[in-house]
C-alpha cells in the first residue's frame, strides 16, 4: 500500500502573526532613521554656529567698538549694530562666497563689563535664515523706543517681563509693551526658547509656555537670579522671536564672551 506524502508549511495565521511582527520592527527602524538624522541635522548646525560665532567676534575685533560710548553701561544691553555702521552683508554666514546661498547669519548684544570699562560682555546669537522672503520682528533702534519693525534677519528683541502674585520663583510673565499695535509678544517666547537678562546677562532656557489664560506665563528651567521683578516695570529680557510671517525659531545657538577694545 502506498503511503501518501505529508506536505506541511505556514499557516494562514502565523503568516500574519509574522508579517506583523516585521512591521512593527520596520516601524521601530523607520523612527530610530528619523531620530538619526534630526540628531545629525542638530549636531551639524551646532558645528556650524560655533563657526560662526568666532567669525562674528573676529568681525566685532575688525570693526571695532568705542568702550567709552555713553550707551554702553553695566545695566543694560546695546545692538552691537546700533554701535557701530557695519554692512548687514558682515552679519551673515559664510562670508567668503557672496553668490552662495547663506542660510545663516549672526546678531549680537553688547554691556560694559563691571570693573573695567575697556572689557565689553557680548552677547552673540547665531540664526538660521528661512527662506529669502521671510521677515523676522526687531525694535526700532534707540533705548525708550518700543516700536516693532519687521527686518530680512533675525534679530534679538527686547520683551518686558514680571513675576506677578502667583508666579513662582522660575516663572514669569510677559508683558506686552506696546499694547496698541495688536501684536502679541506672549507669542515671541515658546517651549525651548532661550532668554538673556538684559541687567546681569544671565541665560535662561524656556521649558514651557502655558496654554489658555495663563499663555503669558512661562516657565523657565531655574529659578530667576536677576534683580527683583515684582514691581510694577518688571524688567526686560532679549529672545529671537519667530518670524513675523510664521513658522520655526531661527535660533540656533548662543555665545557669550568678554571682548576687549
Amino acid at each position: 500500500m502506498k503511503r501518501k506524502s505529508r506536505q506541511s508549511g505556514f499557516s494562514l495565521l502565523e503568516t500574519l502573526l509574522a508579517v506583523s511582527t516585521l512591521a512593527v520592527g520596520m516601524i521601530f527602524v523607520g523612527g530610530t532613521f528619523l531620530a538619526g538624522i534630526y540628531f545629525a541635522t542638530l549636531s551639524t548646525e551646532r558645528t556650524i554656529a560655533t563657526v560662526a560665532a568666532d567669525e562674528a567676534f573676529a568681525k566685532m575685533r575688525l570693526y571695532g567698538l568705542n568702550p567709552y560710548d555713553a550707551q554702553l553701561t553695566t545695566e543694560r544691553f546695546v545692538p552691537y549694530e546700533e554701535l557701530v555702521e557695519i554692512p548687514e552683508s558682515e552679519q551673515l554666514y559664510p562670508s567668503t562666497d557672496a553668490n552662495s546661498v547663506r542660510e545663516y547669519s549672526w546678531a549680537a548684544l553688547c554691556k560694559r563689563a563691571e570693573g573695567d570699562n575697556r572689557l565689553v560682555e557680548v552677547t552673540v546669537f547665531i540664526g538660521r535664515r528661512i527662506g529669502t522672503n521671510t521677515r523676522y520682528w526687531a525694535r526700532e533702534a534707540g533705548e525708550d523706543v518700543l516700536d516693532l519693525e519687521e527686518v530680512e534677519l533675525p534679530r534679538p528683541v527686547r520683551i518686558n517681563v514680571i513675576q506677578a502674585a502667583g508666579d513662582d520663583e522660575d516663572e514669569l510673565t510677559i508683558e506686552d509693551a506696546v499694547a496698541s499695535d495688536e501684536t502679541e509678544e506672549e507669542k515671541f517666547v515658546n517651549d525651548g526658547a532661550t532668554l538673556i537678562d538684559d541687567k546681569t546677562g544671565r541665560i535662561y532656557r524656556v521649558l514651557e509656555r502655558y496654554a489658555g489664560d495663563n499663555s503669558d506665563r512661562i516657565k523657565l528651567d531655574r529659578d530667576w537670579e536677576g534683580e527683583p521683578l515684582t514691581g510694577a516695570d518688571g524688567g526686560w529680557v532679549w529672545v529671537v522671536p519667530r518670524p513675523a510671517t510664521g513658522g520655526r525659531s531661527p535660533l540656533v545657538a548662543v555665545y557669550q564672551e568678554v571682548l576687549r577694545f
